[in-house]
Order: C-alpha cells, then sequence, then structure tokens
C-alpha cells in the first residue's frame, strides 16, 4: 500500500509540477502589444494619481493577468461555463484537470498567486478564493459555485491516463473518445441542473 501511494504522489506530483510550471508562464506572458497597452495604461494612470498607487497597481495586476495567455484561454470558454457558474479562473482549471483531477488546485493556487504582492502572498488559497467576487460584486465560490463543481468532478471524465489504458484495452479511439464526451455532457447538465437549484 505504501508502495502503491508513493508511486500515486509521485505520478501526479510530476504532472502537477508540470501543468503549475506551465500555467505560470502561461499566467505571467501574453502578446506583447496588449500587455504593453496595459502596462502603459496603468502607468499613465499612477503618474496623474500618485494617491492611488496601490489600488492602481492591484487592479494592472488582474488586468495583466487577464490579457496573459492563460486569462485570453480562460475568456474565450467563459461563455461556455458561466451557466454553471464559473468564471474564467475557473475555466482554466477545469480544462488543466483533464490531466487529473487533482491538477485543479495547484492550478488555483497558481492563477490565484500570480502577480501578488510579498505582503499579501501569506493569505492562504482559501483566503483568497473566499474573497474572489465577479465584476457585478457577488461572491464567485458561493454554495451554488461549490457544489456544481462537486458534481462536474464527481460525473466528468477527467483523467488522462484512464482514457489511454481504455484505448490501449479496446485498441481503438473510439470507446475513450465516447467515453469522454458522454461523461462531460452528462457531468455539465448536472452541474447546470445544480448550480440552478442551489443559486
Amino acid at each position: 500500500m505504501i508502495e502503491e501511494a508513493k508511486i500515486f504522489v509521485f505520478d501526479a506530483g510530476k504532472v502537477i509540477m508540470m501543468i503549475s510550471l506551465l500555467l505560470w508562464v502561461l499566467s505571467t506572458y501574453g502578446p506583447k502589444e496588449k500587455m504593453a497597452a496595459v502596462s502603459a495604461k496603468y502607468e499613465q494612470l499612477i503618474q496623474a494619481n500618485p494617491l492611488q498607487a496601490a489600488e492602481l497597481n492591484k487592479q494592472r495586476k488582474t488586468e495583466l493577468l487577464q490579457s496573459s495567455f492563460a486569462g485570453t484561454l480562460g475568456k474565450a470558454i467563459e461563455p461556455a461555463i458561466s451557466p454553471l457558474g464559473y468564471d474564467w479562473k475557473i475555466g482554466i482549471a477545469l480544462i488543466t484537470s483533464f490531466a487529473a483531477r487533482e491538477v485543479f488546485v495547484g492550478t488555483m493556487a497558481t492563477l490565484y498567486s500570480v502577480g501578488e504582492d510579498a505582503d499579501t502572498n501569506n493569505s492562504t488559497l482559501r483566503e483568497k478564493m473566499a474573497s474572489a467576487v465577479r465584476p457585478d460584486g457577488s461572491k464567485v465560490y458561493d454554495l451554488a459555485t461549490g457544489m456544481s463543481l462537486l458534481m462536474f468532478y464527481v460525473i466528468a471524465m477527467q483523467c488522462m491516463s484512464t482514457l489511454a489504458v481504455v484505448k490501449r484495452e479496446t485498441r481503438s479511439w473510439k470507446w475513450p473518445v465516447i467515453q469522454l464526451i458522454y461523461m462531460t455532457g452528462l457531468a455539465y447538465l448536472l452541474s447546470w441542473v445544480v448550480y440552478r437549484i442551489f443559486i
């Protein structure tokens, strides 16, 4: 049992580490013109309003994250996942966790720590997620969103290695593809129902 646990921790750890590193890069960098435009905009705002520099720096970091490659990808899928109560950061975590569902936590930790100041880095991921708000001011992680996420992860096929084993055993891509589409579709539908019940 200890040997099996070690294998799981080391295998999962490698996947989580690689995806976290990739996410850090995607969250830190973006199209040069877009990132430069955001930086220039906030430099001007800070020069014009030096007393609001701290707040403007915070807004700049948020906008830089949204303009990054990860932010662009998350924003692209946000219309499809917003009926489930998810924002673009949850969307990125859903995509990365198709490698393995444990990657969700590492993804959220990476996304919520990118661009944070040293004095705010002491807050835990739980505190950062609890304070996350949507543009309308409502909390991102309320009961409805939490229940919807739980339902999605209970049903969705989010394990590449499982799909690889099914492919190897069936010697065909037919069943892994059916499994992926069917289980993801069912997870989406049931998550939507749960979100509507608890909203």
